[in-house]
């Protein structure tokens, strides 16, 4: 009499035949990932920006006295400081505050090292932010930049407010931002 078996377990070509599936499915996924990544890090870096250059200006309106936003670029990578004074009485430091000059006081540094590969610029160097009115002097436009060079851009205007969009320039424009 003949017994049958049943088999268990998967055979050698089987595991092989699912693995190779496996991964070409993950090697097509990783750049649509990077990309989902690297956008989640641009749109996280752009909201802190907008939600601090909002703060500043309320901050001045509260406190009574004027207060910047001043951005640096340094050979370790760039960062923005929120501070009273001078525009030129606070610089960043790679790790760490800011260290002020005089009677400044700095209130937030945010620093992007240049290892992270985002880069932060500005057409103006400082803005002023006018405790009476809440204003600010001057208009100025904040771009954060991806290592893809898709960016965003914070355009604040003379009365301090600020509106988002991101550019069509090298590259699309980042989803879910309007066209500068």
């Amino acid at each position: 009499m003949r017994t049958h078996r049943t088999q268990r377990g998967v055979t050698l070509i089987e595991a092989g035949v699912v693995m190779a599936i496996g991964i070409i499915t993950v090697s097509s996924a990783a750049p649509g990932f990077n990309r989902f990544i690297e956008k989640q890090r641009l749109d996280g870096i752009a909201a802190q920006l907008a939600t601090d250059i909002q703060f500043t200006r309320a901050e001045s309106v509260m406190r009574n006295t004027g207060l910047r936003l001043s951005v640096q670029s340094h050979a370790w990578g760039a960062c923005y400081v929120i501070h009273s004074g001078m525009a030129n009485q606070c610089t960043c430091k790679s790790s760490g505050p800011a260290e002020c000059a005089g009677d400044a006081q700095q209130l937030k540094t945010v620093t992007l090292p240049a290892a992270d590969q985002f880069a932060l610029e500005s057409n103006v160097s400082s803005i002023h932010f006018d405790p009476m009115h809440g204003t600010s002097t001057p208009a100025g436009t904040f771009k954060v930049i991806a290592p893809s060079r898709r960016a965003v851009h914070h355009v604040v205007n003379v009365m301090g407010r600020v509106r988002t969009c991101s550019p069509k320039v090298e590259t699309a424009p980042v989803p879910g931002y309007a066209v500068c």
